[in-house]
């Protein structure tokens, strides 16, 4: 956002920039969650009021949905985003530099707890265009001024996306039917009242922090209905137990009743961002059984204890 009123004002002249980071400067740096207000003056505007929010989860300290919501419609998001899952090959073009940057980064950030472990460059310099020949995954921002050269590259199988327009200038055709259709249903849904969501959450109107805990809580919760259960299939139930820590992959798919989660999840199991999520999990088990192993015997045994209790307390609750 501070970005944009730069950009803004760098239009009408350079001279506006100083003074307005001054200001950004000079107010006091808000705690997570909180927003600060900046005075500012503008030519033809008079005295600006400009408020701004640090996110209360640091991860989207830097992401504007709201960028990504304006630039295209939910089915097209949703559509996007489904390509995304699969790892396909995604290029964003607009005419701005600060639409690339904050689509990219806002279209990233809705992949979380997953992350994109391939080439990822929200603004592709025009001398680099040639990357979009590369048959492996990535996501791409492109200027608009790119896609006469981009049409007249050899490239197969990429969803190219007019941030612009709210439009596919290149699809696959099949984005509308890879996720499972009631749970992108029911994501539709909630994305859709994202706003009345946020102001149950917010401290002020137009809470941009708010927003962006909403968004990125729907996302959240869509992935828990999907894979949720993966804990149940990570080897031993027990941290402390010494068992194989290898997951148990075609349990944990026939673990699911809804046929078409299941074909889904035959897919999306075969993903780096799914093999790099478990593997990140195992790993924190793996550290969790060398700690206790460290410990001496009465120690341990405490910890084990403490642990089996806390599992029991969620089990009853989980069931209240």
């Amino acid at each position: 956002m501070i970005l944009d009123e730069v950009e803004k004002r760098r239009a009408i002249s350079p001279a506006l920039v100083q003074p307005f980071m001054r200001g950004i400067m000079e107010a006091p740096f808000p705690a997570p969650g909180r927003t600060i207000t900046v005075k500012n003056f503008l030519p033809g505007s008079g005295t600006e009021v400009i408020e701004l929010c640090r996110p209360s989860d640091s991860r989207l300290e830097h992401v504007d949905f709201e960028c990504l919501f304006s630039s295209l419609s939910l089915r097209l998001l949703l559509r996007v985003f489904a390509s995304l899952l699969l790892e396909r090959r995604v290029i964003f073009t607009a005419d701005k530099l600060s639409t690339l940057s904050q689509c990219c980064h806002a279209v990233v950030a809705l992949l979380y707890p997953f992350t994109w472990q391939h080439t990822y460059i929200p603004v592709l310099p025009p001398s680099m265009l040639d990357i979009v020949c590369t048959p492996t995954p990535f996501i791409v921002g492109l200027l608009s001024s790119s896609l006469p050269r981009l049409k007249e590259l050899p490239i197969e199988e990429v969803l190219v996306v007019d941030l612009g327009n709210s439009r596919f200038l290149r699809q696959l055709d099949d984005e509308d039917s890879i996720l499972p259709h009631k749970l992108q249903a029911a994501l539709e849904h909630v994305l859709d009242k994202r706003r009345e969501l946020a102001c149950e959450k917010a401290d002020l109107p137009n809470d941009s922090c708010s927003l962006s805990m909403a968004v990125s809580e729907a996302f959240v919760r869509f992935f828990v209905e999907m894979v949720g259960h993966y804990s149940l299939f990570m080897g031993g139930a027990d941290p402390s137990s010494s068992a194989s820590s290898s997951f148990q992959r075609e349990a944990f798919r026939k673990a699911v009743t809804s046929k078409s989660l299941r074909r889904f999840l035959e897919v999306f199991m075969e993903t780096q961002m799914f093999t790099g999520f478990i593997q990140e999990r195992e790993l924190r088990r793996q550290g969790l059984r060398e700690y206790l192993d460290s410990l001496p015997g009465s120690e341990q045994r405490g910890v084990n204890k403490f642990l089996k209790g806390l599992g029991n307390k969620m089990k009853f609750l989980s069931k209240k």
